[in-house]
C-alpha cells in the first residue's frame, strides 16, 4: 500500500514514516498542502494521513479534493475537543487520531481503514470471482488459477487496490512498466490487451483519452475461451 503522508512536523513524520516503511508500506511524505496537492495528482497513493496544523494552511481545506479523488483519510491533530474532531469527520475524513498517540495504534487504525475502503485484509483482493493472493502472487477467476507475467501482476494489482479509481496511463507506465515512460510507447496497451485475455473481459474498463478502473459493481464479466 502507498500512503500519502501530510506532515510538517519533522520528528514525528520522519516516525511515522519509519514505521509504516517497516511494515511494508510506501510512504510519500510532503510537508505542506502545496506539495500535497502536487502528490495527490501524482503519485497515486491509496491512503492519506493528514495533519491539520501546516506551514501553507489548514489542512481541512484540503479534506474536499481528498474525497473527490476517493482516498480514504485519516486524521493526525493535537486538536482535541469534540467539536474539533467532529468539525474533521463530517467534513469527509474516515478517522480521527488525536496527537501524542502510540504508533501501535495508528498502524492498526491504517489496516482497519485500508480494508474498509478496499476489502483488502492484507493478504487477498477479492472483487466479483477475480481473486489475488498478495503473499504467494496466485490469481484466480472463479476459482481457475490464472498464470500473469510480473508487469501483468502488478496492473492488476494496482487497478484492484483502487477499484472504482481511475488510474491514468501516465501513472501506470511510470509506476509498473520497466524503464518507466523511457519504455512505455505501446507496450502498456500490449499488457493491458494480455491481461484482459486472461481474466476475461468485463473486469477492466478504459475510459477514453484517460486511463483504466475496475469498478467494484458491474457486469458479469465474459469468461476466456466463451467467445462472449
Amino acid at each position: 500500500m502507498k500512503i500519502l503522508l501530510i506532515e510538517d512536523d519533522m520528528d514525528l513524520g520522519n516516525g511515522v514514516r519509519i514505521a509504516l516503511r517497516d511494515q511494508g508500506m510506501q510512504v510519500v511524505w510532503v510537508r505542506s498542502l502545496e506539495d500535497a496537492a502536487r502528490s495527490i495528482e501524482h503519485d497515486s497513493c491509496e491512503l492519506v494521513l493528514l495533519d491539520l496544523g501546516l506551514p501553507d494552511g489548514d489542512g481541512l481545506d484540503l479534506l474536499a479534493r481528498l474525497r473527490a479523488a476517493r482516498l480514504p483519510v485519516l486524521i493526525l491533530s493535537a486538536r482535541d475537543t469534540l467539536e474539533q474532531r467532529l468539525r474533521g469527520l463530517d467534513g469527509g475524513a474516515d478517522d480521527y487520531l488525536v496527537k501524542p498517540f502510540v504508533l501501535a495504534e495508528l498502524l492498526s487504525r491504517v489496516r482497519a481503514l485500508a480494508r474498509r475502503s478496499y476489502g483488502f485484509d492484507g493478504d487477498t483482493i477479492e472483487l466479483r470471482g477475480l481473486l489475488l493472493q498478495v503473499p504467494t502472487r496466485r490469481v484466480s477467476v472463479h476459482g481457475r488459477p490464472v498464470e500473469l507475467t510480473a508487469s501483468e501482476y502488478a496492473l492488476l494489482k494496482t487497478l484492484l487496490m483502487r477499484a472504482n479509481r481511475v488510474i491514468t496511463r501516465r501513472v501506470l507506465e511510470e509506476h509498473i512498466l520497466p524503464g518507466g515512460l523511457a519504455n512505455a510507447s505501446n507496450t502498456l496497451d500490449v499488457h493491458m490487451g494480455n491481461l484482459r485475455r486472461k481474466i476475461g473481459e468485463g473486469y477492466i474498463r478504459t475510459v477514453r483519452g484517460v486511463g483504466y478502473v475496475i469498478d467494484q459493481q458491474g457486469e458479469s464479466p465474459a469468461q476466456p475461451g466463451t467467445g462472449a
